[in-house]
């Protein structure tokens, strides 16, 4: 079990899915809060339920299912809608990822949080040993983030206006990854974390 752990953030669309990538390819375990976050919300879940309740019948799909792609619409458009959600279930979250990452085999565990510092930082999560942030220019994260959720330039704004500035996640970073786009940087700088984390957990 592991007890040595590396707290992964960055802005949306910065590059932590790929740095996440190139962890798990180095047979490290990541524990992912995105997943989780979908994990919990799944039909017959408390925290479904309590989503529910606060934002209505209307935030689910024909299927029972959690309607994504209308809440998101709905928090970005609206902060005390998005900070009521993430009091519902960024505490869930914390929990299942310590969980997880404890349960690892290995040196170290990776926590990929993309809201650390939205979420209360080292204050909330207390068991991080280091804090790894994945930065990529303003420019390039909104392109990315553009194609990836086929969105238009005001809803892909609003989206990275919702969360920390890049000045407060890179004041919690001890290790920065900037990510111009080359998935061979990625891999080598997951190479040279993976030996300094690997030492650091002994």
């Amino acid at each position: 079990m592991s007890d040595y752990f590396i707290g992964l953030t960055g802005g949306v669309a910065s590059g932590k899915s790929a740095l996440e990538r190139e962890f798990l390819a180095l047979g490290v375990v990541v524990a992912d809060a995105d997943w989780i976050a979908r994990r919990i919300v799944e039909p017959g879940q408390p925290a479904l339920a309590a989503v529910v309740a606060h934002f209505g019948h209307d935030v689910l799909a024909a299927n029972g299912r959690l309607d994504r792609a209308s809440l998101r619409a709905r928090i970005f458009n609206d902060d005390s809608a998005r900070l009521a959600l993430e009091a519902i279930l960024h505490p869930l979250i914390r929990t299942a990822l310590h969980d997880e990452c404890r349960a690892a085999p290995g040196p170290y565990a990776v926590a990929a949080i993309p809201l650390l510092a939205e979420g209360g930082g080292r204050v909330a999560y207390p068991w991080l040993d280091r804090i790894l942030v994945v930065d990529a220019p303003h420019a390039a994260r909104k392109a990315r983030l553009m194609q990836r959720d086929g969105i238009d330039a005001v809803l892909a704004d609003r989206m990275i206006a919702a969360q920390a500035t890049r000045d407060q996640r890179l004041a919690l970073a001890d290790d920065l990854v900037v990510n111009d786009g080359e998935r061979a940087h990625l891999a080598e700088a997951a190479d040279e974390l993976h030996a300094r984390y690997t030492a650091l957990a002994a």
